[in-house]
């Protein structure tokens, strides 16, 4: 295979073009057989003494390259990258199994009888799969993961260790990481003067094609309508969603980000780590969200927005840099007036 092409890089100079690659390497640590990769300037400290076969880069940083290493040009040297290791590790896109295994289910696995396995599904020890599960060709399930009643899950997904789902329909090619909780109820309650009522929760989840869900994230059924995240959609560790939400296509939400329920996100909208979005809002396309911002009102498509309360980023910075200077009440001035 040729890997330049597949990445959509080009060849700095043909005469390399017979060199076999294996591997990825950073550039301090690389040998004959890897390749590595230079997105910036601030990365090539270590350059000279590079070893490796190949190095994925812009034609800006061409120039700081020695010449003994080929380069793979490209302008978007980080997607090249990501489709480089890709194809060099296919086995790391996906989790593993264990060596246990009869038949693709093992003997320590608890499933149902009325459950519909498609071929190449892999179940691992411990696994429950309840009745009525649906699990398309090829899908992966994490030892001790829970599949409740109904679950329909598709075609060439991994599920990782210790996962539960529950009321809820997973495309394909989705990706849940360890500890990862679907479809549990949502924290909906009425309250009188007496005692605290809980609010039935009878919704499902819908994860789209292509979502990857990151290690003890939490994703809540819907209350009557259901929680839906946007195909292609990447979600970070620790990440919590209310019931009701609304997520895009292609989407990233970084850890530690809490989103109330019944809010609608966009499609492609960024949210940085530790931000709290009020439930009952709407996030439009395109919107990116500094990390720490709590955001409690609608933000219209486009948008970039940070802050405590979140206002345009224009605004926030403007904020921050008035609070960073000294004001005529600062300790400094005092003593020096009172000196």
């Amino acid at each position: 295979m040729k890997l330049a092409e597949s990445i959509g890089a080009s060849l700095s100079d043909g005469d390399f073009g017979k060199r076999l690659v294996f591997s990825l390497s950073p550039v301090m640590r690389a040998s004959q057989g890897d390749v590595s990769c230079i997105f910036s300037r601030k990365f090539l400290s270590d350059v000279e003494e590079c070893k490796a076969s190949a190095i994925i880069c812009s034609v800006d940083i061409m120039p700081y390259i020695p010449k003994h290493i080929p380069c793979l040009l490209s302008d978007k040297p980080e997607v090249s990258f990501a489709i480089a290791g890709s194809i060099l590790y296919p086995q790391a896109m996906r989790m593993g199994s264990s060596s246990d295994i009869v038949g693709g289910i093992s003997p320590k696995a608890f499933v149902a009888k009325d459950v519909n396995l498609e071929e190449g599904v892999v179940i691992e020890p411990m696994a429950f799969i309840d009745s009525g599960v649906e699990i398309g060709r090829g899908t992966y399930v994490g030892p001790g993961s829970v599949i409740g009643k109904g679950v329909r899950i598709g075609r060439d997904c991994s599920i990782g260790a210790g996962s539960s789902i529950y009321s809820s329909l997973i495309g394909n090619n989705v990706i849940v990481h360890s500890g990862v909780r679907i479809g549990n109820d949502g924290f909906g309650y009425a309250r009188d003067m007496s005692t605290i009522h809980k609010i039935v929760h009878i919704g499902r989840v819908i994860i789209q094609d292509k979502v990857e869900i990151g290690a003890n994230s939490a994703i809540d059924r819907g209350t009557m309508d259901d929680t839906v995240i946007g195909e292609n959609t990447k979600i970070d560790n620790q990440v919590q969603i209310g019931h009701n939400v609304h997520i895009g296509v292609g989407c990233i939400i970084i850890s530690q980000v809490g989103i109330a329920g019944s809010t609608y996100i966009g499609d492609n909208v960024l949210i940085a780590g530790q931000c709290g979005i009020a439930g009952h809002i709407n996030i439009g396309d395109n919107v990116q969200i500094a990390a720490k911002s709590g955001v409690h009102k609608n933000i219209p498509a486009g948008q970039k927005y940070g802050g405590i309360p979140a206002r345009p980023i224009r605004d926030y910075l403007r904020h921050m840099i008035m609070l960073s200077k000294p004001s005529k009440y600062s300790d400094d001035k005092v003593k020096k007036k009172n000196g």
